[in-house]
């Protein structure tokens, strides 16, 4: 069975930086796509990025690109999620999940994904 476990997640100013990481077990990292989806207060959890198996192709929302970068260390079975340029409307709990080696289509529905972490608080204050 495929765990996932969020870190990382704090307060931090305006335009600062977090990086968030994701640790799997019952299963080799490599093996996984790893999307990574954040929940604001009030509103719908949405997919922000994703990291492909084996080629390693990325994808990422509009509203993060060029501030965030997804990544991933097979040798320690942990995925990062690194945030710079933080802003307040990126203040969310910040989820892991996966569902096989291929990024699905951000906006999926959300039971497309079948594992989940526990979430991890962001909070970005001005």
């Amino acid at each position: 069975q495929v765990q996932l476990a969020e870190s990382g997640g704090g307060v931090v100013q305006v335009g600062g930086s977090l990086r968030l990481s994701c640790t799997a077990s019952g299963a080799p990292l490599d093996a996984m796509a790893i999307t990574w989806f954040r929940q604001a207060p009030g509103k719908k959890r949405e997919g922000i990025s994703c990291l492909s198996a084996g080629t390693g192709n990325t994808d990422y929302a509009d509203s993060i690109k060029g501030r965030f970068t997804i990544s991933r260390d097979n040798a320690n079975n942990t995925a990062y999620l690194q945030m710079d340029s933080l802003k307040p409307e990126d203040t969310a709990v910040y989820y892991c999940a996966t569902d096989g080696a291929f990024c699905l289509w951000l906006g999926s529905p959300l039971n497309h994904w079948r594992h989940w972490g526990q979430g991890t608080q962001v909070t970005v204050s001005s």
